[in-house]
C-alpha cells in the first residue's frame, strides 16, 4: 500500500514540529485538561506546587460566581520538571508538554518583572497563547495590590480563554468625561472611592496620600487607583454597567462592547447554562506529571525500501 504524498508530508511535519495546542475542554460546566508547566530552570520547591493548587482552587470558586454559576475548574495537571529530585509519586504525561501548557511558571522577563500576564495578540474574542506567573509571585506575599492570587488567575484566564482586554489603563489612568468630570479609567462608573497614590509596600504598612492635580491637563497624577482585584469587584461588566467612555484596551479592541458581552458570545457559553445546584462545585482535582528521560534512536535504512518515499518528499519541496 503506497501512502499518498499529502499523508506522508503530514506525518513528517507532525513528527518534526509536533502539535502545539491547548488541551482544555469545557464539559458539563467544568474545565478539564488545563496544563500548568513549571520551567526546568525554576529551583525545586514543594511550596510552589501547594501555592499553585491554592491559587487555582480559589480561582475556581471566584470564576463560578463571576460567570453567574456557569463554569469552574474541574481538572488540572501540573507538569513537574525532570530536574526536580523529589521522591513524590508522579504520573507520566500522556500528551501534556511544556510547549502546549496553558499556564507557564518561569523566571521573570525584564519587561514584566514579577507581574502576571497573558500572551495575547489576537483580536477581540480570540484566545490567547498562555498565562505567565513567576515563582516569586507565587511564593511570596510582596504583591498586596493584587489582593489574592485566585482573582488574578481569573483575570488572566479571561484574557486567555475569551479574548477580552484590560479595562484599566496605566498610561492614561484618568480621563475627562462628557459631563466634564474627572473619572478614573475603569469598567463601571458606579464604582466610587477616593483617588489616592498607592505605593508598593513589600514590608510594613502601605502608605497612601491624596492625589494632586496636574496643572496642565487638569487630571489627577498617575496612580494605581483602580485594579481588577478590588474587594468590591466580583463580576464582569455587562452592557448596563460598562463604561464606553473609558480610554482602555477593551473599548478599543472590542468596539465599546462590555467584557460580559464578549464572554457570552464565546464558544464556551453558547451552549452552557447556569448550574442549578445550591452549593458550588467541588474543588479542582490535581495531577502531578513528570516525564522520564527518553532515549531516541535513529535507525538508518540502507535497504532502499524508503527511497521512493524520500523522492516524493524531495520532489514536493523542490
Amino acid at each position: 500500500m503506497v501512502l499518498s504524498l499529502n499523508v506522508i508530508l503530514f506525518l513528517t511535519l507532525h513528527l518534526l514540529l509536533g502539535i502545539k495546542s491547548s488541551m482544555v475542554n469545557l464539559i458539563n460546566n467544568g474545565y478539564d485538561g488545563i496544563v500548568i508547566a513549571i520551567n526546568p530552570s525554576v529551583p525545586e520547591d514543594e511550596k510552589l506546587i501547594e501555592n499553585i493548587k491554592e491559587m487555582v482552587t480559589e480561582a475556581s470558586i471566584y470564576l463560578f460566581h463571576a460567570t453567574k454559576r456557569r463554569v469552574y475548574f474541574r481538572n488540572v495537571s501540573i507538569l513537574i520538571p525532570m530536574t526536580w529530585k523529589s521522591k513524590s509519586e508522579y504520573f507520566i504525561p500522556k500528551q501534556e508538554s511544556y510547549d502546549q501548557a496553558d499556564v507557564i511558571v518561569a523566571n521573570p522577563y525584564l519587561k514584566y518583572g514579577d507581574d502576571p500576564y497573558t500572551l495575547q495578540y489576537g483580536r477581540c474574542g480570540e484566545k490567547g497563547k498562555y498565562l505567565y506567573f513567576t515563582p516569586n509571585f507565587l511564593l511570596t506575599n510582596n504583591f498586596r495590590m493584587y489582593e489574592s492570587r485566585g482573582k488574578v488567575f481569573v483575570h488572566e484566564w479571561a484574557h486567555l480563554r475569551w479574548g477580552i482586554f484590560d479595562e484599566y489603563n496605566m498610561d492614561q489612568p484618568f480621563y475627562i468625561s462628557r459631563k466634564n468630570t474627572i473619572e478614573a479609567t475603569r469598567c463601571s462608573t458606579h464604582i466610587t472611592g477616593t483617588n489616592v497614590v498607592f505605593k508598593k509596600c513589600p514590608e510594613g504598612s502601605c502608605v497612601t496620600r491624596p492625589c494632586r492635580r496636574d496643572s496642565q491637563t487638569g487630571l489627577y497624577e498617575e496612580s494605581i487607583m483602580f485594579m481588577q482585584s478590588l474587594h468590591s469587584v466580583t463580576e464582569f461588566c455587562t452592557e448596563k454597567t460598562h463604561n464606553t467612555e473609558a480610554p482602555n484596551l477593551q473599548n478599543k479592541m472590542c468596539n465599546g462592547k462590555s467584557t460580559w458581552d464578549v464572554i457570552m458570545n464565546s464558544v464556551d457559553f453558547q451552549n452552557t447554562s447556569p448550574m442549578t445546584e445550591m452549593n458550588p462545585p467541588t474543588h479542582p482535582t490535581f495531577s502531578l506529571l513528570k516525564a522520564k528521560q527518553r532515549v531516541v534512536c535513529l535507525v538508518l535504512d540502507k535497504s532502499g525500501s524508503m527511497s521512493s518515499i524520500f523522492k516524493l518528499i524531495n520532489r514536493s519541496i523542490i
